[in-house]
This record gives C-alpha cells, structure tokens and sequence, in this order.
C-alpha cells in the first residue's frame, strides 16, 4: 500500500506539472491526489501504522465506552488535520479579499504611481526588495498575493510578468526566512522554543539576503529592455473612487495586513482569525464609505462583489495539495524521510540542505513537523560533543533549518505556500518555473547555505 500511495501521489504531482499540455487545470488533479491518497490510505490498512500507535491508544482511551474504531480513528486525524488546512485557506481567502478590495478601489496606485521606472532590471530589483522586506512582516503568503496585483498594475506582458512573479516566489520565501513571523516553518519553529527572535534576525538576515541576491544578480546580466504598462482607458471624471477614497482604503486594507501577526503575538490565536477581523473591519469601512452611491457602483466596491472575483480554482487547488501530503504524513513517508536523511547522513548540515530541497517537493511544513518530533531539544547541561551542542535551543541545527525550509521550497513553484498562490493566480506553468526560475532559486539556495556555513561551521 505504502508504493501505491507514492505512485498517487507521482501521477497527481505529474499531471499539475503538466497542466498546459494536457488542457486540464491543476486543480482537478490536486484535488483528486489529496482524496484519493486518503481513501486509498483508510481502505488499505487494516491496523495502525506503528507511528500512530500511541496517538490511536489515547484516542481509544478517550471514547465513551474506552474503545475507538480504526475508521473513526482515520476520521478524527483527518479532520486533524482539516483545523490546520482550513486556517490556511481562511487565511488565504481573508487576504486575497481583502487585496482585491483594495485593488477594486484603484488603491495600489498609492505604490505604482511613484514607481516610474520602466527598464526592467531596474523595476525587477525594487519589485524584489519590497516583496524581500515586505514578507518579513506580513508574510510570504500574504506578500505574495499583494505583489501579483501590484505587477498587474506595472506589467503588461504575460511573459515578462511571470518571470517577475517567479522572483517575487524567490524574494518572498527569503524574506519570510529571517522573520519569526515571516514563513509557517520559521513560526512554527519560534512558538516551539527551538529559536528565539533575536537569534532568528541577526544569524539568517545575511543568507536570506544572499539567497534573493545571486539570482537577482543573475538574471539583471539577462533581462534587457523595458516593460510594457497596462493602459487604462478612462474618461477624465469616471474614475470608480476618488483620491481620499483610494488612500484610506489602501491604508486600512494594509494596515489590516500588518495588523494580523501583531494579534497573532497578542492572543496566540491562529492568524486567520486576525486576517477575518481585519477583512470584518474593511468591509464595514467600505460599506460606510460607499452607503450613498448607486447600488450597481456601491457593489462593485464592496467585499460581496470583490468574492465574485476571486479565483476559487486557488483555493481548491491548495485544498488538495496539503490534503496530499498530509495522507503521506499520516501514512508514515514524510517521517520515514526524515529518518532516512538521518541515517545516511551524520552531519546536522547536510540533512538540513537535503530537507530544504525535499520541501520543494512536498511541503516544508509537515517536514520541519518532522524533524521537531524526531529531534529533541537538548538542555545545555546534557551537552557531550558538538552533535547535541548543534540541537540546543538557539543551536545550529534549528538556525539552519528555518533557513533551507524557508528558502528551499522556491526550486519549485509548488514548493511553498508563496509559489502556491503565484501559480493559482497568474496560472504560471509549472515546467515553465522549472526552465527558468528553478535553477536559479538553486544558486541562491545554496549560495545562502554556504554564507551560513561560513559565518558559523568553519
């Protein structure tokens, strides 16, 4: 059962690879490799997998009458999992909304009218840096949606604006990496005691830096000539909101972004319930804003008529991504991984380069989950040799890994939460990414890796 699964999970990821070439959207084949991995995995084992042997004996414990079915056992961890799945897609629902919003009321011009550059080098490092220190604090999910508006503002060409998406991929998941609230894996790794703020920002600011600055670098040797800007034919007089209209929504709509990992600090809740607060706040602003126009204008600028606009194929399509690999979490691969890399390689820094790049492959969540189950946390008074000095908290194993989860994922689009998004709402090409923004998210991978490596194991 265990080589079925995989190979489920190799036709779906083929089929999204090559969505183009067989005309069916990647949605669909996410979808039906997250359900079927889970109906395969209930039907196909008739005992616990080892790995879930205690977490089934405290389930049992807890029923009514002390004994819990397998099936109802499969149920309680897929809906588990589901908590974690649904906050994910609030959250991204919350925000793209919200950046719609915003967008809908010509908000962004506040950013685009003061870029005034069209020499594409240029315009790519400032797209680049934004987004870099953008993700920090928002996030690079968040930042991520943000950026593809703005440069559907900026850029006309599909083609030019894809290659400029794919850096923000890349930009987006170096900068989440250096912030503790910045990238899920990082978080996680900071609410997990393994890592501390201060040790988060000043040991991985400079590889992040380096891991957008080498393909940056790159790929301005290759990019020549200017951008073409989408015109906007208008009337004088019809445009859809006015200047102070347009500025209060992009402060409150941004603000609101902002807003949502300051409530995460404060009530510990998930960020999802902030980014509905926040979506709660702009949409009666807007409502106020707008209460005396025409009902057709007043919709068109209200949160009602912005979700008619959101593309829902996105959020299916993540839907059955993570329902993917949690089936494979669930069936044991994921941990059977991270076992292996143990295994075959001794050293702390090899197994964190080789999960960063298996996190393009599957997502870097569950291995980083993984990997904090598998390796304890050692108290400095148990320190014997560099080893367990490496899993201290602070130590290098953690710094490490927040780094090439953080930034490995960017090899491939569907390696992270931020090349998710970009793929569903630019419908970039999967082996198009791979030709040409992979092989350079690679240089900065490991560029970053070896500028770590430096300040710290030599």
């Amino acid at each position: 059962m265990e080589y079925i699964l995989l190979a489920v999970f190799v036709i779906g990821y083929l089929g999204i690879a090559l969505e183009h070439k067989v005309s069916i959207d990647k949605a669909a084949f996410a979808l039906l490799t997250g359900t079927i991995l889970w109906g395969l995995f209930v039907l196909g084992y008739n005992e616990v997998p080892p790995h879930l042997a205690e977490m089934f004996a405290e389930f049992s414990s807890n029923q009514t009458d002390g004994h819990g079915s397998l099936s109802m056992f499969f149920e309680h961890r897929l809906m588990h999992h589901m908590q974690d799945i649904s906050s994910i897609l609030f959250f991204l629902l919350g925000a793209m909304t919200i950046v719609e919003l915003v967008d809908a009321h010509e908000g962004f011009r506040v950013i685009t009218d003061r870029i005034n550059t069209q020499d594409k080098v240029k315009l790519l490092w400032i797209i680049c840096v934004l987004t870099f220190f953008f993700s920090a604090v928002l996030d690079n999910l968040t930042t991520s949606i943000v950026m593809i508006s703005l440069l559907r503002k900026l850029i006309d060409d599909k083609e030019s604006r894809w290659l400029f998406a794919g850096m923000v991929v890349v930009a987006a998941n170096a900068g989440g990496a250096w912030s503790p609230i910045g990238d899920v894996t990082t978080t996680m790794l900071w609410i997990g005691g393994q890592l501390s703020t201060g040790v988060i920002i000043t040991n991985l600011i400079l590889p992040s830096v380096v891991a957008l600055l080498v393909p940056l670098t790159i790929l301005s040797f290759r990019l020549k000539g200017q951008v073409e800007r989408p015109i906007f034919h208008r009337e004088p007089g019809t445009d859809p909101t006015t200047q102070a209209e347009r500025n209060i929504v992009f402060a409150v709509g941004v603000g609101g972004l902002l807003f949502v990992p300051v409530f995460k600090t404060a009530t510990h809740l998930p960020p999802f319930m902030g980014m509905m607060l926040s979506l709660g706040v702009i949409w009666l602003l807007t409502e106020r804003l707008h209460y005396a126009k025409n009902h057709e204008h007043r919709t068109q600028l209200s949160v009602v008529g912005v979700l008619r606009k959101i593309d829902t194929g996105s959020v299916l399509f993540f839907l059955g991504i993570l329902l993917a690999v949690a089936a494979l979490q669930e069936a044991g691969h994921l941990l059977l991984a991270a076992d292996s890399l143990r295994t075959a390689l001794e050293n702390v820094y090899l197994i964190n380069l080789s999960i960063g790049l298996l996190s393009a492959i599957v997502d870097n969540v569950p291995l980083v989950a993984a990997s904090m189950g598998m390796y304890d946390v050692v108290p400095l008074d148990a320190v014997t040799d560099d080893w367990s000095m490496a899993f201290t908290k602070d130590g290098h194993f953690w710094q490490f890994l927040a780094y090439c989860a953080g930034t490995g994922g960017s090899a491939l689009i569907i390696g992270s939460a931020a090349g998710v998004a970009v793929m569903g709402l630019e419908k970039i090409d999967f082996i198009w990414y791979l030709k040409k923004i992979s092989l350079l998210a690679i240089a900065g991978y490991f560029a970053g890796a070896a500028v770590y490596l430096l300040m710290f194991a030599y």
